[in-house]
């Protein structure tokens, strides 16, 4: 029996100077269900198509449907221009079943969150994007845990910062695309810029 390859994140936070908000997701799939070298990179994973229905009414608004890829140059000016930093809680992983999925990724090292907000004073924001990316993020922060589609408050690294806890935008998570936009779209409505 090979014993487990810890596998290192393999892209560097995107972190626009002005950034209010940090979207965390987990971890990335293996490289062969990348779309793009850009977060949430999977061609069938929901997050650039949200966003596409909140800000443009259009699923397909960062989708290049022929190519059967997402248009990553567009996804980074927009948030740039939303002051929208990105990053997983997840720097250093074991995939047990060799799979993307979280239920069976194994945490070796969370993100250095600390550092990610040195790096961003501005933010005040944090949006966890599924359960693995929520637990992660809780056992880093000790804040206390939203339900699915709401916020806490708390305390951390000398900052006040919000969290909300929104569903996954993976297929394996059984909910309609406009259903998780919908829930999505609440943090924007209380976001302030």
């Amino acid at each position: 029996m090979n014993p487990l390859q810890p596998e290192i994140h393999p892209l560097a936070p995107f972190l626009p100077p002005n950034a209010r908000l940090l979207l965390l997701g987990s971890f990335p799939p293996p490289r062969k269900r990348w779309s793009m070298d850009f977060f949430y990179p999977n061609y069938t994973n929901d997050m650039w198509r949200i966003f596409g229905l909140i800000f443009f009414d259009d699923k397909d608004h960062f989708v290049d449907i022929e190519k059967k890829k997402f248009c990553k140059d567009n996804i980074e000016q927009f948030l740039r221009e939303k002051a929208i930093a990105v990053s997983d809680t997840v720097a250093v992983a074991n995939r047990l079943n060799g799979n993307a999925s979280d239920l069976t990724l194994e945490v070796v090292e969370p993100l250095n969150l600390a550092g990610i907000l040195d790096q961003i004073p501005r933010c005040h924001t944090l949006v966890t994007t599924g359960q693995k990316a929520t637990d992660t993020l809780l056992s880093i922060t000790g804040s206390p845990a939203p339900e699915i589609g709401g916020f806490v408050d708390f305390l951390y690294h000398n900052r006040r910062l919000r969290l909300y806890r929104m569903p996954s935008t993976s297929r394996a998570y059984p909910k309609p695309l406009t259903d998780k936009a919908k829930i999505y779209r609440t943090i924007f409505q209380n976001f302030e810029q």
